[in-house]
Order: structure tokens, then sequence, then C-alpha cells
């Protein structure tokens, strides 16, 4: 073979992907060996291939801003993260559910109010983040996110980027599938207690009467983040998500037998999607047609099969995601271990729950897809993006053409398949949940990354990939690691977004704590101040780069110490930290925020507070004592 055969083997093997590289080594057999790559021709390969990077529409060069915000969930961290699409960087990590030692939450006392009666939980499994809407549109005025592992679902406020509110939903267990009301705005979220319970979950029953156990559907106000009402079903509630004229919400729901094992859930040749109607739904709640459990006030429906409130579509087994298409006409509920997904005409539905039509008259296609379909996201050209899980590909298929292809034309709907790596689940186009998708950019979540990066031990990153689909052909132009499990994400574009650059003196985020200190008397924008109250002491400073108001205080051992710091500075950036030594006590303190710590001065001596967050020239500087007489 001349080096010129070599060179043309060593060009092929570059631009074919890896799966076909595995095949094609294979042909050419172990014989064929590489020609070395000269200093020349790896400058040249260099410089050509940076040359190719800096025209990718995925480079954001330096001191460029993204197009689009996009919101990750941290899966079992806990966390939502800040993402720039499409330069793939990581803005921000916001702490909802977990402890977070740099901003203090769920150390200060703010965060602990926000998280009530679950303060003393740090940890969670976040899943599903969603934004707030007007007739169909993102707003950004909130991001809305589930903790499956305790049952809770809590509120972001997208001007300051941090968690504000949170709930712990009642009467049901494992929250997972959650969406928003889209039309005419978000009112309520929707949400889906997946584990079946017992409706009276105290234990005084037979604990092992599976026919007391009820899976819950979960209907909170948007504003309040109190629970509105909640709606027995019948199965195991998974995803949901709600139309463009604010009329319906459906769910896949598996397990239909009720079953307690593996083998006892897949028995049945079909499960279903339930439909809820919001309008029956609020009448029943007016007209007091529910009943309340455990100690609670919240009014619980009855939407088992049968009920007016629902309607049961039968759909092949274990469907697991559910979608709905920009256009507002369409439900896609995916298939899991079906190769299809069903097609839903929500236009049908009013019939439907006339009781015109039977249930699977909704069903306007069913096109196969590939092996494991899980999610499906949208452009604005009619075409569909669903995750194949087995297959590890995202298939592309136009909607229109699969409809036709059902009623007898012959047409291929498959547009493209694409191999991401490996196993995707969730996937997002930007805007693809609201009426305004774009077609620009898809991301795939990918459960594995095996070969993608460097190995770090057995417990290894997943894979973001970013996707450009705005042309005929998806292509795949960024791979990037994440831990622990993003299990979803949304991407809006930065239009839509009004960030505050210093926080408002009557945030309500820390209203509760100035209304505490005029109560001692305190002016916590202008006043250094110790208050004692028996073994409770109240430290009230303020700071400035680089200085404290108070760099010395004196406590006695076993006081329980609060300290109130507030933020003069009005620089934009200038963050400001207290860490307590040796106490795990330490917050972040934004431009003229308040935020407050407690803590037990359980040992005698001296102690150094300092600033934690780079904020000047001296910040090395910035800090104070703590004196703990014995």
């Amino acid at each position: 073979m001349s080096n010129d055969d070599k060179s043309s083997n060593n060009v092929e093997l570059e631009n074919i992907g890896r799966r076909k590289f595995f095949g094609k080594t294979a042909i050419l057999g172990a014989g064929v060996v590489a020609a070395p790559m000269t200093a020349a021709m790896f400058a040249s390969t260099a410089k050509a291939n940076a040359a190719e990077y800096s025209k990718n529409k995925a480079f954001v060069h330096p001191g460029d801003l993204d197009e689009y915000y996009g919101f990750w969930s941290g899966g079992q961290s806990g966390e939502v993260r800040i993402m720039g699409i499409p330069s793939m960087r990581e803005l921000m990590r916001i702490p909802v559910f977990n402890i977070d030692s740099a901003t203090g939450w769920g150390l200060t006392n703010e965060s602990k109010r926000i998280k009530g009666d679950s303060a003393n939980i740090m940890v969670g499994d976040t899943h599903h983040p969603h934004m707030s809407m007007t007739d169909g549109r993102y707003n950004g005025k909130y991001v809305f996110i589930n903790d499956k592992s305790n049952t809770r679902v809590a509120r972001i406020r997208c001007d300051v980027m941090k968690t504000d509110k949170m709930l712990t939903v009642p009467n049901t267990q494992a929250i997972h599938g959650l969406r928003v009301q889209k039309v005419p705005y978000t009112k309520y979220i929707v949400c889906n207690g997946e584990f079946e319970v017992p409706i009276v979950n105290d234990g005084k029953a037979s604990l092992e009467d599976v026919s007391t156990y009820r899976s819950i559907y979960n209907v909170i106000d948007a504003e309040t983040m109190e629970m509105a009402f909640q709606v027995i079903v019948d199965g195991n509630l998974d995803n949901t998500d709600a139309d463009y004229d604010g009329k319906y919400f459906a769910s896949t729901c598996y397990n239909s037998e009720m079953g307690m094992s593996l083998g006892e859930m897949i028995t049945s040749e079909r499960d279903h999607v339930v439909v809820f109607s919001l309008a029956r739904c609020e009448a029943a709640v007016k007209a007091g047609k529910f009943k309340t459990y455990n100690g609670n006030n919240v009014p619980v429906l009855d939407g088992r099969k049968g009920s007016q409130l629902t309607r049961y579509i039968p759909v092949p087994k274990s469907p697991h995601g559910l979608n709905t298409s920009p256009n507002g006409e369409y439900f896609i509920a995916n298939g899991k271990l079906s190769p299809t997904v069903s097609i839903i005409s929500i236009k049908k539905l009013d019939a439907l729950f006339a009781d015109e039509i039977k249930p699977r008259d909704t069903i306007i296609a069913e096109p196969e897809l590939g092996l494991g379909p899980l999610h499906t996201a949208f452009d604005n050209k009619g075409n569909a993006y669903t995750t194949l899980f087995l297959d590890s590909q995202i298939a592309k298929w136009n909607v229109q053409d699969a409809i036709d292809a059902h009623n007898g034309k012959k047409v291929n709907y498959i547009r493209q398949k694409l191999d991401v790596h490996y196993q995707p689940g969730h996937n997002h186009t930007t805007m693809g949940e609201t009426r305004d998708a774009d077609g620009k950019w898809l991301v795939s979540l990918c459960k594995f990354s095996k070969d993608r990066f460097l190995p770090v031990g057995p417990l290894r990153p997943e894979n973001d990939q970013l996707i450009d689909i705005s042309g005929d052909e998806m292509k795949i132009v960024h791979d990037g690691p994440a831990f622990a499990e993003p299990h979803d994400c949304m991407m809006v574009h930065r239009t839509k977004m009004k960030p505050l650059k210093l926080w408002p003196r009557t945030d309500p985020m820390f209203a509760e704590t100035i209304a505490i200190a005029k109560r001692d008397g305190v002016d916590v924008y202008s006043e250094n101040k110790i208050i004692r109250d028996g073994k409770k002491v109240r430290v009230y400073m303020t700071s400035i780069a680089p200085t404290y108001g108070m760099t010395e205080f004196k406590v006695k051992l076993g006081d329980e110490v609060t300290v109130i710091v507030t933020n003069l500075d009005k620089v934009e950036d200038v963050t400001h930290g207290f860490c307590m030594t040796d106490h795990g006590a330490q917050m972040e303190i934004g431009p003229q925020a308040t935020a407050s710590i407690t803590f037990m001065a359980n040992k005698p001596g001296v102690y150094w507070y300092y600033c934690n967050w780079f904020c000047h020239a001296l910040h090395m500087e910035m800090r104070g004592r703590m004196l703990v007489e014995a």
C-alpha cells in the first residue's frame, strides 16, 4: 500500500462516526497501519479544525452572550442549573432541595423558612423544570421543579434565580411528571404522584391491602404555591402536559393492573393516557363533590375509570413521555416498550367527554419510530424529535406525514435517525414547548457517556449533546459532561428573561428578617448592634467592601447566636459572604440584600469570621472576631 493510500484511509477514518469506525476497521483488517503524522501535518490539521470550529454556530466567542437560557434539573443533586445555549456553559447552580455551602441555602434562616416543613431534609431528586407561561408563551417569571424523592414542588423566581416557595404535596408519594398550565396563563402547576399508596396512609389499617392504594394527580396554585385540588386515578401516573386551550391536562399512566411487583405490572396488553377536564374538576370542587384525607383540607376528587372528570385512552404498554405539539393539535404519548408513539387529537377530546366517540377514536396515528421511544420534542416546521432509548438515537419525523401514512397514503414520515451517545432520555428543543418553537437547537440528555470523556472512575458523568436542527439534517455539535442525572431541561430565549442586577431592599425574600430587626429597634441599613435576649443573641452588622460594620462581638458559651448581615454595596456583582470558622455557618449576601444565619456558640475562645466571597483587593482583610466566654 502506498503512502497516499494510507493517508486516504486515515482521512476516511477521521471523518466517519465511532459506530462505523468499528465496522470499517474490521473490514480493513489488522494489517493496516496508520501513517505517522508529521509536525507540519499536525499544524495544518489543527489550523483547519480551528477554522471550522470558529464557524460552528454553537461557538460563542469570549465576551459574546448566549442566545438562550437553559434550565437543567440537577437530578439526584437536588438542584437546578442554568446553562447558556448554544455554548453549553454552566452559568449558575440554583440550590433547591439540597444544602449548598456556597450560598448558605439550607443553612440560612431565610432558606429554612422557604423550605418550611421540610427544612430538615437536605436531599432531593429534581426531574422536570418548566417555566410559567402567558398565552402559551414563556413569561420569564417562574421556573417550577419537582422533588421525586421527598414529594415536593418548588418555585424559582427568575428575576433573582432563587427558590422562593416550596410545598410538600400531601396524600401522595413521589412527585414525578410536572408541567404548567399554558393558557390563558399559568394559574396551575400540574404534577403526578407516581407511586400508589393507601389514601389514608397512617399505618392503622392493613398495609398489605393493595385495594386501598391509589396514585394521585395534583393541581397546585402557581401564585400561592398551595394545593388547589387532587384527583384519584387508576394506575401509576408518569408524565404529564397541558393543552393550548386551557381545557385539558393529560398524563401517561402505567401499571393499570395496580400490581406490586414487576411481574404483576406487565400482565395487561395495554395501559392508558388519562385526560383530565379542568372545567369539570373545578366545578366539582366548587360543588363540594370531594373528600379530604389525612387531616388536611385539600379537596380530593374521584377520577377513577367511569368518572365524569376523566377519560382513559388505551395505548401500548407502559407509556412514558407525554408531550403537546406547539400548534396545540396533539398530545404525543411515547411508547417505551412499544416502538410506536400514539398521536392523540386534542380536537376530539370534547367529543370524547361528551361520550360521542370511544377513547381509541382520539388516536389518529401510531407511527413506528424505533426501539424505546421515551420523549418527543418539536420544531416550527411540523417535525417531531423522539428519543429512542434502546437504539441510542434521535428519530426526526414529520407529524402530518405520519398521520397520512396511518390513513393509507404511501409516504415516509421518518426524516432522519441520528446516533447519540448513549441511551437518551429526555430531549428538548429551543422554545419547543411553547407557541414560539423556533427549530434551532435540540439537546439530547444521554444517560451514559462511556467513551466520550476522560475516564473518571466507575461513576461517570452523563452526556448532554447539543444538536443543530436548523437545517434539513440534524448535526451533533457539542458534547457536555453532566453530573449527577440531569433528568430534563428547557430552553428559553434570552429576550424573555429580566434578571435583576441588585436586590430591592423591599424584597419579600428577606422581609421577615427585616421585620424582626424592626422589632429589635434596628435599622439594618445603617446600624450595627447586638441584641441580647437571655441565651439568644442577635448580631446585626452591615458590610461594604472591604469591611464589616462590626469587627468584634462577645457572647457566652452556649448562646444561640443569630448573625444578620446587610450588604450595603450598590455595585453589580459585589457579593459578600459571612463564614464563622469552626461553627459550620456560612452564607452569601448579594448587593443590597439582608441574610441571617443561626448557630450555637458551643466552643469557648476566639473565632474569626470572614468574607468568603471575593469582593475587593483587601478581601483577605475583611474579617472580625467572635469572643466566646467560658
